[in-house]
């Protein structure tokens, strides 16, 4: 990061830090601490509007001193907390998605806010690959969920509406389980997908027995309504085991892994686009005959590899309407550079010559051995998931550090991304009530994937049945903290959005 940039994140920093001081002293709570002690909270008696019984209290993040969330309206929710690096700005429109699969807290599919702040989170899931796509004409929710085997995914993949309930499951076909590396959606409502097949090869030539167990890499394009198999590649009838720069495992039992499938994507109305990480190569192939039409990279590579084009272990190779492509570069000092990155090629099918336009690497130096993806968004910003690296990072057009994050060490998300999201929970809010003196109540609401409540509104009243609103704060983060001035018994709360009108109210509690 340059000067500049640096200066600004630590002005905004202390900025935000100031005002928070003068919130927490206010409210006598520490940075980490509980709720604010609400006998020194000087509570007015009016508003500007006539008499005011609501009031928000200052924002304190529910973050456990293992980085895990804890929330008191929804106590069953603990997934890993992220840490934002000063105040995000200049980001692309939309959340962030990702989901974890180790380290601190629960795992599953998240959505998130540009402060880091939980937006929606599925637990207990063990899902790859969660994004938001569109089919039948409407934006949806997908992800892989199944387990993992020798690196590669045996399960299925899962569409949710917007109302995060499910509306279809896809498999794989031919008798193969969906591999976690891939499910891309085309707008053909068609699912591209992987899969890992066992065979044999001769391994003679690479120093193996000359019939040996491998794995073999599949990708398939499936119609989604039917499950018909439309289309199906087979890596072994076209990629050579020596192409690989794995070396065959010692134990001659054990599959060699020579192709490791991870990615597929739409090149034109004739073509994908291929990568594969143990040959280092993104492989453009005919859609209807499965015959490669060239290599960019590896040993057998059709393009002459201009300076800084060349790839390591790559993953999530896209290609661009502009005839560009992204990848994610694992790297490991294989290809004459020490970190990961996220690069923009332009690959010149006339002269066959690949020029690498542009490449984000992180401030942290960050080397990712597995995992990643780059995602070229809308506004020419990139979106880097760091894969096995507990980060996420979002570049301008010129390499500026909008955004980074990073959660818990040991933590992962295969893959991360930005995307516009709607979402109307058909569940009701929650709440959690805790009653403080005779006449103050503490009250905390949430509603897990509502993304267009702007308001909380509360009501009370002496019976569940007769409840009269008392004010409204706005919403803070996935849930908000409130005081509350009422001696009745019962509490329940609305979601508003900016209009005004009612999204949702939560169940009536009883102090």
């Amino acid at each position: 990061m340059g000067s500049g940039f640096t200066r600004r994140r630590f002005l905004k920093a202390l900025s935000a830090a100031g005002a928070y001081l003068v919130l927490a002293n206010a409210g006598g709570c520490g940075l980490l601490g509980g709720a604010p002690k609400l006998g020194s909270l000087r509570v007015p008696k009016h508003g500007p509007l006539g008499a005011m019984r609501v009031w928000p209290l200052p924002s304190v993040a529910p973050v456990l001193p293992k980085g895990v969330w804890a929330f008191r309206s929804r106590p069953d929710l603990t997934p890993a907390a992220a840490e934002v690096a000063g105040s995000a700005y200049g980001t692309a429109p939309g959340y962030v998605f990702l989901a974890l699969k180790e380290g601190a807290g629960e795992h599953g599919p998240m959505i998130l806010d540009d402060r880091g702040q939980l937006v929606w989170y599925a637990r207990y899931i063990a899902a790859r690959d969660f994004k938001v796509q569109r089919y039948r004409g409407r934006p949806v929710l997908t992800w892989w969920e199944g387990t993992v085997v020798a690196g590669h995914g045996v399960g299925e993949y899962v569409v949710f509406d917007d109302s995060y309930r499910e509306v279809r499951r896809v498999k794989a076909g031919n008798g193969y389980q969906g591999d976690l590396h891939e499910f891309l959606i085309t707008p053909q409502d068609t699912a591209l997908l992987t899969a890992y097949a066992p065979a044999t090869a001769d391994l003679s030539s690479i120093g193996g027995p000359e019939v040996a167990p491998v794995w073999e890499g599949v990708a398939q394009e499936v119609d989604i309504e039917s499950g018909e198999v439309l289309f199906e590649w087979r890596s072994l009838r076209h990629v050579g085991v020596e192409e690989s720069y794995v070396h065959p495992p010692d134990d001659p039992t054990l599959r060699h892994d020579y192709f490791h499938i991870n990615s597929v994507d739409v090149y034109d109305e004739d073509h994908l686009l291929i990568s594969a990480r143990n040959t280092w190569t993104v492989y453009k192939i005919n859609r209807k005959t499965g015959e490669l039409v060239w290599r960019l990279g590896g040993k057998r590579s059709d393009f002459e590899m201009g300076e800084g084009t060349r790839t390591a272990f790559q993953h999530d190779a896209r290609r661009h309407e502009d005839g560009t492509i992204t990848v994610f570069d694992n790297g490991a000092n294989l290809t004459g550079h020490d970190v990961s990155r996220a690069i923009l090629l332009r690959p010149d099918e006339e002269e066959m010559g690949a020029a690498l336009l542009r490449e984000y690497a992180s401030p942290e130096g960050l080397l990712s051995t597995s995992q990643g993806d780059a995602q070229l968004l809308s506004n020419g910003n990139v979106f880097v998931g760091w894969g096995s690296q507990p980060y996420l990072s979002e570049f301008s057009r010129d390499d500026e550090l909008l955004l980074n994050a990073r959660f818990p060490p040991d933590c992962e998300s295969y893959r991360a991304f930005r995307f516009p999201w709607s979402g109307h929970p058909t569940d009701a809010p929650a709440v959690a009530v805790e009653r403080r003196s005779e006449d103050r109540v503490a009250l905390y609401a949430s509603w897990n994937g509502a993304t267009e409540a702007a308001t909380w509104e509360v009501i009370s009243g002496p019976s569940p049945n007769r409840l009269e609103p008392l004010g409204s704060v706005p919403r803070d983060g996935f849930e908000t903290a409130m005081l509350v001035q009422s001696s009745h018994s019962y509490f329940a709360v609305r979601a508003k959005e900016r209009s005004g009108g009612v999204l949702g109210t939560s169940a009536p509690l009883k102090l």
